[in-house]
């Protein structure tokens, strides 16, 4: 009964409820696989550019409100995806990947990042600078009254 049950599980949900878990993700298909790839592998690239790919046509932007992980950050993929689209993004998602770029380095430092090297964390950092600066920018230009 179980199993037949699985298929009906999205894989995305099943890749953003198991972030922390040692799962390997290199064999996995989710088109979120990008997400937990970090390494400069050709494999890895092409992940993170199907990953950003599906983010930039996904029209209900249901990653905006998933919980990211340091992985996530370190990957470049979600950071890249709010830059891309902030012009499409509402007020309320505007804040949400303000405050999340804001908050990134908190978690690339934290106990999330272990397995992170210091040169992904770094690199994870300056993107998320770079990403609430343009984020803020888009907020003050857009969105006065809840800035």
């Amino acid at each position: 009964m179980r199993r037949a049950l699985y298929p009906a599980i999205p894989v995305v949900f099943t890749a953003f409820i198991m972030p922390g878990c040692a799962v390997n993700t290199a064999n996995v298909t989710s088109p979120m696989a990008g997400l937990d790839c970090v390494d400069d592998s050709p494999e890895c690239v092409q992940k993170r550019k199907t990953t950003l790919g599906y983010m930039m046509n996904d029209t209900s932007r249901a990653w905006v409100r998933q919980a990211p992980s340091a992985h996530a950050y370190a990957s470049g993929v979600r950071l890249f995806a709010f830059r891309k689209k902030k012009s499409d993004l509402t007020c309320d998602e505007l804040k949400i990947g303000s405050s999340e770029a804001s908050n990134a380095g908190t978690i690339l430092r934290g106990p999330q990042g272990n397995s992170l090297s210091p040169a992904q964390i770094s690199r994870g950092m300056i993107l998320a600078v770079e990403v609430d600066r343009d984020l803020r920018r888009e907020l003050k230009r857009r969105c006065k009254a809840s800035a």
